[in-house]
């Protein structure tokens, strides 16, 4: 741990930029996805929503490289080379002239992704632990909620200045930004004697220790299955907007205000958490969203409400996985890492990994199914939320976390 710490504010602040970069660069495309489907993709409009499928992929196939990185190089380099790769995939997206090399380019643009996102959790977990640890996540993340408010509607401005690919330019300057601020102002966190060599059996033996201690593997899983409900909504969200509701042109303005409000959640957690412990803050907000999923699935399979009423039963439910992601993925988070201490770099890899690429596989058939209307959606988050509420039964109380 460095002794000379940055100052707590300026570290949420920092951290809070670095992780914005992934909810950037997919909440940003989101208003760009009619214009893409039209100029690359108009006989198949539905894979434009490959866009965000495609990024994802790609970050949750770079984690499970980038932790061993971070452990054996430390926490800086993956990180500053991470952004370099994020930039040279959003270049090449901006001059791409076909759909399928678009899609590449986000591939490339998420593997470079997951170096700031895996090494921005290693070093929160170098400086702290337990507890303030997720109360240092709850900060970040409230903050990191403000992005995804001003994206769409952030994207939608460069849409009428510069064309949907201009959105791809900002990603740049974003990078280069934190890149920056990084490199000038925050110090290495892991020192050189705590390195961990890049061997095959000294990481197969680390990966054999992560995924043997249960309160990790139970945690991963329940991290796919909320990841799963929040990168369903997000493949859908824009066509329910759209062909639902008539409402595409207020969609980002919906969409920011929901988010604002989504970010109350991280402070709530962040005065909360210390009361009552992780756990038990997970298993209320998940207990919520499956009566809220249920409802709206029931009352959209059953056109029980039109107009009006509709649209706010929708945007209600909307609301509502938006204030659960605030409660719950900094804890669930908090939890996994918080035995690994000595495995941070390697651990932060594989729990993000494994629950990024579950939760794609996951959310691509809850996209997929939509039928113009949120009944899929709604009923896949429920069934989501069923699942990781039975699991949370078996995750343990870990010391000194929740003590």
């Amino acid at each position: 741990m460095p002794e000379n710490r940055l100052p707590l504010p300026e570290f949420i602040a920092l951290a809070a930029m670095i992780m914005a970069s992934v909810a950037f660069a997919i909440d940003a495309m989101l208003p760009a996805m009619t214009d893409i489907a039209a100029e690359l993709s108009p006989d198949a409009p539905n894979r434009a929503q490959l866009i965000i499928t495609s990024f994802v992929f790609g970050m949750g196939a770079g984690m499970l490289v980038t932790g061993p990185l971070a452990d054996r190089f430390g926490r800086k380099p993956v990180l500053l080379g991470g952004f370099a790769l994020y930039m040279a995939g959003a270049a090449l997206a901006m001059v791409a002239p076909t759909l399928e090399l678009v899609l590449l380019a986000r591939v490339i643009q998420g593997l470079g992704a997951a170096g700031p996102r895996i090494a921005i959790l290693a070093i929160v977990r170098d400086q702290f632990e337990g507890r303030r640890m997720a109360q240092v996540m709850s900060f970040v993340m409230m903050i990191f909620a403000l992005v995804p408010a001003a994206a769409p509607m952030l994207g939608t401005g460069i849409i009428a200045l510069a064309g949907w690919r201009g959105i791809f330019g900002a990603f740049i300057v974003w990078a280069l930004l934190a890149s920056a601020w990084m490199g000038l102002r925050q110090p290495e966190t892991s020192r050189p004697e705590q390195r961990r060599p890049l061997r095959p059996a000294a990481l197969a033996a680390g990966v054999a220790e992560i995924l043997s201690i249960r309160t990790v593997a139970l945690t991963v899983a329940i991290l796919s299955l909320v990841f799963g409900i929040l990168f369903g909504t997000l493949s859908s969200v824009q066509q329910i907007f759209a062909r639902t509701f008539d409402a595409e042109a207020s969609f980002p303005w919906w969409f920011g205000g929901i988010s604002l409000i989504a970010a109350s959640a991280s402070f709530l957690n962040a005065q909360i958490v210390m009361k009552i412990g992780m756990r038990q803050v997970v298993r209320a907000a998940l207990g919520v969203q499956l009566v809220l999923s249920t409802a709206l699935a029931l009352i959209a399979a059953t056109h029980a409400l039109d107009g009006a009423l509709y649209f706010a039963a929708f945007l209600i439910w909307m609301q509502s996985v938006f204030f659960m992601m605030g409660l719950s993925i900094g804890n669930l988070n908090a939890l996994a890492m918080e035995p690994l201490g000595h495995l941070a770099g390697l651990g932060a890899s594989i729990i993000s990994a494994v629950s990024t690429i579950g939760a794609v596989a996951l959310a691509v058939p809850i996209g997929l199914a939509f039928d113009g209307t949120p009944t899929a959606l709604a009923a896949g988050s429920a069934l989501c939320c069923a699942a990781a509420l039975f699991l949370m039964r078996f995750v343990e109380r870990t010391p000194p976390a929740e003590t």
